[in-house]
């Protein structure tokens, strides 16, 4: 019941928090994250465009041999430290009693922003208990293939009577980086051409390759899912994100810590010749509405596959984005109302 008060003292005389102090906040799930953001920064060298490099500030942390260790053994030390208290607060709510929907989740960033903001499943908790598996950066390939942890905790939370799966993976493949850390639109655009068209830009063959193999990905998910007898009708949940806004163009008034303003989207588009700030932009709607295409293929006729498509699609307006590709707290506020509306009658109609 002191702490707060030790640590406005502690402050006081050192002019930063000690690292000591700083785990404690950290280890209570309690703590809110907005809380603990005010001691956080970014390294833009080192974050992704659906991965961003959170870090304690040294300028208000006074950081220890044993922070530095924390900060450097743990792989994305946001991720890790965010999962963990996620899930710390899932079972603390569990214990108590309290009665509402139990959902897993799997997904990327959208699912799982470190700290700097209140992402989609942030909202969710209010009206759900979600078991999170979520880390920003992480890959389709990685979640399906590589290191799927899915099953075993939906099989976990059979305990807790799970009511649905969360599912959001195709970001990076889309418009985000490569496994060599490099922008997809490099490989996605062809140069600019005067007097082309947006589709005209796209190269097709490109764009097909990389649906096809995430087509492969969902499905073997809804399938891996489906092979428990509980689960045969366990409504599944996916998304295929909203119309991303290039950035760096006159006016552009975001300043994300973590990026510059054009790193994923604008500057890769920029390379390309593609300067006209409407041309980018109906561009990017090519790209999404093609994605949530092929989500409509994996998906059929959910009243009988149980799988659900939540088109977030023109929710954000130009105000809702902190960055080129996620919504800032009270965006993803308004994206988190359409999903709850979505799972809501989801799992009612089960």
């Amino acid at each position: 019941m002191n702490r707060p008060q030790r640590q406005l003292r502690t402050v006081g005389r050192s002019g930063k928090l000690p690292y000591a102090v700083f785990k404690e906040m950290l280890m209570d799930p309690g703590v809110p994250d907005s809380e603990i953001a005010k001691y956080l920064t970014a390294k833009p060298k080192e974050s992704g465009p659906f991965d961003p490099a959170i870090v304690p500030d040294p300028s208000k942390v006074a950081m220890t041999a044993e922070g530095e260790f924390d900060v450097e053994s743990a792989i994305r030390w946001g991720n890790a430290v965010c999962r963990w208290r996620r899930q710390a607060r899932f079972e603390r709510r569990v214990a108590n009693g309290e009665r509402k929907p139990v959902l897993v989740s799997e997904g990327d960033s959208w699912f799982q922003f470190p700290f700097l903001i209140d992402d989609v499943v942030d909202q969710l908790e209010s009206d759900f208990l979600i078991w999170s598996l979520d880390a920003a950066g992480d890959t389709c390939d990685n979640m399906v293939n590589r290191n799927p942890e899915y099953m075993q905790a939906l099989v976990k939370q059979k305990a807790n009577n799970v009511r649905g799966f969360l599912f959001s993976a195709a970001g990076n493949d889309v418009i985000g980086e490569d496994l060599l850390g490099q922008p997809v639109l490099g490989r996605l655009l062809k140069r600019h051409s005067p007097g082309k068209d947006a589709a005209w830009h796209v190269d097709s063959a490109q764009l097909a390759t990389i649906l096809s193999t995430l087509e492969e990905a969902y499905a073997k998910v809804i399938a891996t899912i489906r092979l428990d007898s509980s689960f045969t009708k366990l409504p599944i949940f996916i998304h295929g994100y909203d119309y991303a806004i290039p950035g760096g163009f006159a006016g552009d008034t975001r300043r994300p810590i973590y990026a510059k303003q054009d790193e994923w989207l604008g500057g890769p588009m920029k390379k390309k010749g593609i300067m006209d700030v409407d041309l980018q932009r109906d561009i990017i709607r090519i790209l999404i509405d093609a994605l949530y295409d092929m989500l409509d293929r994996v998906a059929g006729n959910s009243t009988s596959t149980h799988v659900h498509v939540i088109d977030a699609r023109g929710i954000l307006s130009k105000d809702d984005w902190a960055d080129e590709i996620h919504g800032t707290s009270a965006g993803f506020k308004k994206v988190a109302k359409l999903f709850a509306e979505k799972i809501g009658r989801g799992i009612r109609n089960r």
